[in-house]
């Protein structure tokens, strides 16, 4: 087992979900494949889905709801099989 860690590729706020009175896209100790979309990042009213770009399960957010970005920051960290 290895921890690989979900990282922004650009600047701006993270959402845990598409929209306030949606469900979360993905809870903690939910399974996920690579596909998986596990929040949004919002730069000027563009949104880009962030992926878990690895298969395993989602272990912990490292972020909150509506929390600001950097690039390169860590959003979320996957227990994988590799």
């Amino acid at each position: 087992m290895k921890n690989y860690e979900v990282c922004s590729p650009l600047p701006g706020i993270f959402y845990r979900q598409p929209a306030p009175d949606a469900p979360l896209f993905i809870q903690e100790n939910q399974p996920v494949s690579a596909n998986t979309v596990i929040g949004l990042i919002e730069v000027m009213k563009q949104f880009s889905e962030v992926y878990a770009e690895q298969d395993g399960e989602l272990i912990s957010f490292c972020v909150n709801n509506g929390d600001a970005l950097e690039p390169g920051q860590v959003i979320a960290i996957i227990k994988t099989d590799r």
